[in-house]
């Protein structure tokens, strides 16, 4: 535990030296909201260094454009220092507090394992029960797992994932004391976090990704992931109005509402996190901390892994192999459920209380100006 502190400890006075050369030097001032913000610092408590860190995209521009970056004996490397601090807030905010440690060792493999641990279950269950093989079901799921079952179950893990981020993000937002938030300020907020648009560089040309030429593959395929998201989303509580609202349970035509929003929140769940792997193992050296590598490939690969079983199990629904393809299925979205307060999601929702603090704090006096004059 004392090492974990000391090298927490270390990576906040990264921040908070980098962040003091960056002070003086100010040629990145107007790329993204971090260095706005750190011109109203003349030093980073590790509250500071929390916050930069997860206003932080990660666009890379900084690094590229920066005359100190390594090999300079300064060696300033704000995406990295930013990241690795990130990972911290993570683990420090995490709750409980004794999984903050899931954050360094949820990799690929622990991913898939888990997934897969899951769908065996779920197989050996349908197995044992003699239904994992049958004649077409017409698409009716809960011939396979009754209803209230599957609402219990991911209900829970839903309800867990929610619980676990809000807890972690109030006791991040208790250390900022940002002061009231107006309706302006969350509006702002609101637009920055749903547009990314700290992903194109602070200039609209993109990001850096493997040299100094620009890119906006990395904001495009971030939009696909988000947006594939919240259509998936939109398309579970539109069933859940049809089923308790009207009383019009599943299975529903491919031309209905809830069919539509899934299987185009699934072909951007295909692209997106497709196009942000490839975009991963190609990036520069530099980039952010190798060490988080895992973490954000295993959130990535599991997104594929559920829109990919969740489109099969759409195509199949009417054939003898529903049942299998639905085990598959909710075991990787349960894995997905049971492993995002403690992976990659939580940039999400940390980015967006940043965001939040840095729209309050700039319709605030800058008090060094203040006292300059």
């Amino acid at each position: 535990m004392q090492q974990l502190e000391s090298l927490v400890r270390a990576a906040e006075a990264e921040v908070s030296r980098q962040m003091q050369i960056c002070n003086a030097c100010r040629y990145c001032e107007s790329f993204c909201a971090v260095f706005p913000a750190m011109t109203r610092r003349l030093d980073f408590a590790a509250g500071d260094a929390h916050y930069l860190a997860n206003l932080c995209h990660n666009c890379g521009a900084c690094l590229h454009a920066c005359q100190y970056a390594p090999p300079h004996e300064f060696a300033v490397n704000v995406p990295r220092a930013m990241a690795q601090v990130r990972r911290e807030t993570y683990v420090e905010h995490a709750w409980p507090r004794a999984l903050g440690a899931l954050y360094r060792r949820n990799g690929i493999t622990v991913a898939l394992a888990t997934a897969g641990g899951l769908a065996l279950f779920l197989l050996l269950v349908l197995a044992l029960r003699g239904t994992l093989l049958h004649e077409p079901l017409a698409g009716n799921f809960y011939a396979v797992f009754p209803h209230n079952l599957m609402v219990a179950l991911f209900g829970a893990a839903f309800a867990w994932a929610v619980l676990a981020l809000s807890i972690g993000t109030a006791r991040f937002w208790r250390g900022q004391s940002p002061g009231p938030a107006s309706g302006a300020s969350a509006a702002e907020a609101a637009r920055h976090a749903l547009a990314l648009t700290y992903l194109d560089g602070g200039h609209g040309d993109g990001c850096n990704e493997r040299d100094d030429r620009f890119t906006r593959l990395r904001r495009r395929f971030h939009h696909l992931t988000f947006y594939g998201f919240l259509l998936c989303f939109a398309s579970t509580c539109v069933a859940t109005l049809y089923h308790y609202a009207l009383r019009w349970p599943a299975p529903y035509p491919l031309t209905s509402l809830p069919v539509v929003l899934g299987t185009a929140g699934g072909l951007g769940l295909l692209a997106g996190p497709a196009g942000l792997l490839w975009l991963n193992l190609r990036r520069h050296p530099l980039h952010g901390d190798p060490q988080q590598r895992p973490m954000d490939r295993a959130f990535i690969v599991l997104l594929f892994a559920t829109s990919l079983t969740g489109l099969a199990l759409l195509a199949c629904r009417d054939t003898g192999a529903m049942a299998l393809l639905l085990a598959v299925h909710l075991g990787t979205v349960l894995a997905l459920f049971v492993t995002l307060p403690y992976g990659k999601f939580a940039h999400a929702v940390y980015r967006t209380a940043a965001l939040l603090k840095w729209a309050i704090e700039r319709r605030q006096p800058n008090r060094l100006q203040l006292g300059a004059d």
